[in-house]
This record gives structure tokens, C-alpha cells and sequence, in this order.
């Protein structure tokens, strides 16, 4: 029998819930690495042993087996040793909304499915809105940065187009109740539309461009300086080059906080010819939006607010769960671009404060709450606060690397990544390189410490990437400690293996 949650369940979900959250208590009390060493192989073959069509018969048994198979697997992004990639351990009033968003369940796309919780989304909304520097801006919650992304860019090319409608390949219009209709002016077809960026922007903005009807040469590459931030002076000479070829900029996006070097665009000046050129800015702040309440670094995102639109992830700078992010707008008619009305759900002519108007989404989950919960339990401060000692730490941990004798640190960043590759005397650079991806897999291999791997420069490296501000810098110097130990043990066995083919070829 399936077990339904109503009011009469209530003492059955209380215990059901009660014995999940003690089992998972139990296990991150224990927790003593960012994950296990169980083999990939050995994972797959559990998962691939469970018959789904043979039910366990109770939720309680179905609790432990996920208990065993995914909770005691799983990948800790609160462990010291995590690393790897742009996951924040999570504010404890954040989880337990998340708890209760579970057990009411709502829908916040119309008014009549969560009346109070639209109201309290639309307060988060105007409150981070009014953080950016939007006085009167609006927006609205997102799955994460990549839609978020994806929908900036839409608005962008509807306001690109004549009075936000679609340009077909002729150059004529396509209203939203009707087919093409001649144009009064010169409409840009979806071919001569272009997104200008960095190539370190974030991958999204490539796939939102093609996700958009543009072509593979919409995305247009700006120059950057030695710290990898887009150039003003190079902006608007690809403004120009682009305007020559008889394209139109639909959008320039500028990032605060590169997924790599951790860099931030230089924002005023950008907006300067942004607005000089009347082109659209984007500020793709998924990573660097907890520079917004940092008590001491919050003029790195001077400029923010002459941007049109906004992304921020909350589930990562400001240690909220997955998903909590946001599309912020300066003008609350921008998003009004992509609307969309249907009789039964959102008619035009409602009164009430239908947020699906201004989402991607129709069915979409009370995000918001999450955020509200952490905002009423801390305040902003203290999430600014936990940001900046990240940084701190990340300040520390690049001095260290810098004048570590077998690291080299590879580029500087202004939030917390840290670029570095194992590289001691007498090392070469093709000694090194081949050694980054190997480095990475045996530390996954073993569990104890995460990092990921890119490529800057042309040349492959590692990285660590710092979200945790109960991380102290001794113990990322320990884990980094942990990683050389890791190269020069590969490097060694590398060097065995040379010199006993070598001879065995002799």
C-alpha cells in the first residue's frame, strides 16, 4: 500500500521522518572524510542489484537501504577534505525549511497554489533585488545559475528584436498570437544576433545561446587581461567589430567570479560601454554573489547595479541547499519580454500575483524559503561574514602554494579557487601536465581528499575550490600536503615503470 501524507498521517510521518533524520544524524556525526573509497565499479553493481519492481514492503526498511546504499557513500561537501568544486556545506535553518517545504509541498507558479508563500517569495525577491542596488528591480527563483543564465539571455534577445517579438530568418516578426507580420523597422534575425563574454564565462552562456535559435558564432570571445577579467577597451572594440559586420550585440555578459581563476569582470567600466552602446549587461554573479553582504570586500562587485539583469546562486556563496538561485532584474518590465498567458492557469487579465508570468518554470518549487529561513535565523551579516573568512583562508592557502618549493602557483583569484600545479626542480612541464589527471583520480580513488582539475593557459593544473568557512587554512595546507605526497608517489611509480620498460626493450 502506498502511505500518503495527510493529517492522519501525521504520527506515521513523524516517526518515518524522526528515523531517517536520526540515521543521517548519526552518519555526519561520524563523518571523517569528504567521501569513501569504495570502487566506482563496486558502487554501480550495488545500485545495479536492486530490483525495483520488488519493493522492500515499508518505508522504514526502504529508509535503511538508502541509509546503507547512497548516506554512508555519499560526498561530504562539509569535510575539510572536500576540495573539488563549488559546493558550500549548508546553513542549518536552510535544511530544516527544506524539511518542511517537503511536507507541505507547494507550487509558488500561480497565487490559489501558495498564496503566503508567493508573498514571501516576492519579499526575498525585492530584498535581494534591493541588495544588487535595484531599488524597484524584481525577479525570480531559478533551478540554478545555468537557467537563470538562460533566461537573462532570452529577455535580451526579445528586447534585441522589434517590440520583443521573435525575428524569423527573413527579418520579419513573429507576434506571440499570430504568424509573421512585416516590421516597421529592421528587425536582427536570430543569425545576426551575438552575445559578447570572456572565454571563461561560464559554459552556459554558449548552451543558453544555442538553446535561443542562435548560431555557433553568436558567442563572441572578449579579450582579458593577465588576470583573465574582460577588457572594457576590448569590449567596445568587439562592440564595433561586430556592429561593422552588420550584427547586432544583443548582450554582453560579464562575470562576477570565474568558475576557474575566481575573477570578477571590472563592472563600471564595463557598464560604461554598455551604456554607451546600448547593449545589454549581464551580470553572471552565480559565484561572487556573496560579495553582496560582505562586511569588507562588497566593492568588488561596484557596478553591479547598472547591469539589466542579474544571476545569483544562493546555494553556493550563501550557503543555501540545492536549489536556490535567482534571476534578478533592474526593471520589473523586462520580464514581461517572455511572458507567457494560459486561461487556465495565469489569464491575462488575473488579479492576482501569478509568478509563473515571470518564470521559465510553471511548476516550481518555494525555494525562497530556504533563504528567508537563514535570513530571519542569522541575518545577512553573518552570511557575509562566513563568505569573508573563506576568502580570508583562501589568502592564506595561496601564500602557501606561492612559496611552496614543489607547487607553482598558477593564477590569482579575487574570490576563493586556487589554481596550482605539482612541479618541483627538475620536473618538466609535460612531466607535470601528465601527472594532473592522475593526481585528481587517485585522490577520488582514495576518498580522503577532493580536487578537481582544469586547464589555464593551454596547460592542465589542479584546483581547489574553498566554500567551507569552518575550514581553516591549516587544514587545507595539511590536504595540499596530502596532494604532493599523492604526485610524487605517482611520479615515482611513473619513473619506475620508464625505467623497467626501457630496460626490458634493451
Amino acid at each position: 500500500m502506498l502511505e500518503i501524507l495527510t493529517s492522519d498521517a501525521a504520527d506515521r510521518y513523524r516517526v518515518v521522518v524522526g528515523g531517517a533524520v536520526d540515521r543521517t544524524a548519526e552518519r555526519l556525526a561520524g563523518v571523517v572524510s569528504p567521501t569513501t573509497d569504495t570502487p566506482a565499479a563496486v558502487l554501480r553493481d550495488r545500485v545495479a542489484g536492486v530490483d525495483l519492481d520488488r519493493p522492500l514492503g515499508s518505508a522504514d526498511a526502504a529508509l535503511a537501504e538508502v541509509d546503507d546504499l547512497f548516506t554512508a557513500e555519499a560526498v561530504w561537501f562539509h569535510d575539510p577534505g572536500y576540495l573539488a568544486h563549488l559546493n558550500c556545506p549548508v546553513a542549518v535553518p536552510a535544511v530544516a525549511a527544506e524539511a518542511v517545504l517537503a511536507v507541505v509541498n507547494p507550487s509558488v507558479d500561480t497565487w490559489d497554489q501558495s498564496r503566503i508563500g508567493t508573498e514571501i517569495e516576492r519579499r526575498v525577491v525585492r530584498w535581494a533585488a534591493e541588495t544588487v542596488g535595484f531599488p524597484t528591480g524584481d525577479g525570480i527563483f531559478t533551478s540554478g545559475g545555468t537557467q537563470s543564465n538562460l533566461h537573462a539571455l532570452l529577455l535580451a534577445r526579445q528586447a534585441a528584436t522589434s517590440d520583443g517579438r521573435t525575428a524569423t530568418p527573413d527579418g520579419r516578426t513573429a507576434a506571440a498570437d499570430g504568424p509573421a507580420v512585416a516590421s516597421t523597422r529592421r528587425v536582427p534575425v536570430l543569425d545576426d544576433l551575438v552575445v559578447l563574454a570572456t572565454a571563461s564565462s561560464h559554459f552556459s552562456v554558449r548552451k543558453s545561446a544555442m538553446l535561443l535559435g542562435l548560431p555557433e558564432r553568436a558567442v563572441v570571445d572578449v579579450a582579458t587581461d593577465a588576470a583573465g577579467r574582460m577588457r572594457p577597451d576590448a569590449l567596445a572594440h568587439a562592440i564595433a567589430d561586430v556592429r561593422r559586420e552588420g550584427r547586432t550585440p544583443m548582450a554582453v555578459v560579464a562575470t562576477a567570479g570565474t568558475t576557474d581563476r575566481g575573477c570578477i569582470d571590472p563592472l563600471e567600466p564595463i557598464a560604461d560601454v554598455c551604456d554607451l552602446e546600448d547593449v545589454w549587461l549581464h551580470v553572471d554573479a552565480a559565484y561572487g554573489c556573496g560579495l553582496l553582504v560582505s562586511p569588507t570586500r562588497r566593492g568588488l562587485l561596484d557596478g553591479i547595479e547598472r547591469a539589466r539583469t542579474v544571476t545569483a546562486d544562493f546555494h553556493k556563496s550563501f550557503f543555501q541547499p540545492v536549489s536556490s538561485s535567482a534571476l534578478l532584474v533592474r526593471d520589473p518590465a523586462d520580464l514581461g519580454l517572455a511572458a507567457w498567458h494560459a486561461d487556465y492557469l495565469n489569464p491575462e487579465d488575473a488579479d492576482e500575483p501569478n509568478q509563473v508570468d515571470k518564470s521559465l518554470q510553471t511548476t516550481r518549487r518555494f525555494d525562497a524559503l530556504k533563504l528567508w529561513t537563514t535570513l530571519r535565523a542569522s541575518g545577512a551579516d553573518a552570511i557575509g561574514r562566513a563568505f569573508d573568512t573563506v576568502l580570508d583562508v583562501t589568502e592564506r592557502v595561496h601564500d602557501h602554494v606561492a612559496g611552496h618549493a614543489d607547487l607553482e602557483l598558477v593564477a590569482p583569484t579575487q574570490l576563493s579557487t586556487v589554481l596550482f600545479r605539482w612541479q618541483p626542480e627538475g620536473v618538466s612541464e609535460a612531466e607535470a601536465d601528465a601527472l594532473v589527471a592522475p593526481i585528481r583520480a587517485a585522490l577520488l580513488a582514495e576518498g580522503r581528499v577532493l580536487v578537481a582539475k582544469t586547464v589555464v593557459d593551454g596547460r592542465p593544473c589542479n584546483k581547489l575550490t574553498l566554500l567551507n568557512p569552518s575550514t581553516s587554512a591549516e587544514q587545507v595546507v595539511s590536504a595540499l600536503d596530502h596532494v604532493v605526497a599523492t604526485a610524487e608517489r605517482l611520479h615515482a611509480a611513473r619513473a619506475t615503470h620508464t625505467t623497467s620498460t626501457t630496460g626490458a626493450t634493451r
